[in-house]
């Protein structure tokens, strides 16, 4: 797992807020240069925004392909704007909205009594089908194993029991970062 520095964290937080703003703004994000090393590293990572601690957005890259501060910044303009459950995010819920990043370990394939709630993240796929639950949310849900792989299933547009006939099981963990809820209450209504 990638080990960040908490002025790493926080400029990482700092860039998906820049990001969620600009894209909810105008559209678009404006490409920027990083200088920490750290975060130059390929990683996949999730966005989640919420907004009075309900779900309001979630995009992420599962396989590292790009920088970690490039693919937090894409997933937190995803987020905002093209999340097929929610309308896209206005200008004036900006300031209601916390963001948490969760940058994913690579994928590893496991049995499914290895399945460990409230540590791994889950990928289960079979056929063209594949869902993916972070490893928070089955302590949201207080879900325990089975109905953690089974959930991973059904978000996989695949029958609940698909973990127990030949579906792949693949777990990572997630290094998650919260914006302090002072950050998301100081943004500004407009620029």
């Amino acid at each position: 797992m990638l080990q960040l520095t908490d002025a790493q964290k926080a400029r990482l937080l700092e860039l998906a807020r820049s990001a969620l703003e600009e894209a909810v703004r105008t559209g678009k994000v404006s490409e920027v240069a990083e200088q920490a090393e750290a975060l130059e590293n390929p990683c996949g990572a999730f966005v989640t925004l919420t907004s009075r601690g309900q779900l309001r957005g979630c995009i992420g890259h599962i396989e590292a392909t790009r920088p970690l501060y490039a693919t937090v910044r894409e997933c937190a303009r995803a987020a905002a704007l093209d999340d097929p459950r929610f309308d896209p995010v206005t200008p004036a819920e900006l300031s209601s909205l916390h963001i948490e990043i969760s940058i994913l370990s690579p994928l590893a394939d496991v049995a499914p009594h290895e399945v460990e709630v409230g540590r791994h993240g889950l990928l289960i796929s079979r056929g063209g089908r594949r869902g993916l639950l972070l490893p928070q949310v089955a302590g949201e849900w207080n879900w325990n194993r089975e109905q953690f792989l089974q959930e991973t299933c059904i978000k996989a547009g695949l029958p609940a029991d698909a973990w127990q006939h030949g579906a792949r099981i693949q777990a990572f963990t997630a290094q998650i970062l919260k914006e302090p809820s002072t950050l998301a209450s100081s943004s500004s209504p407009a620029a």
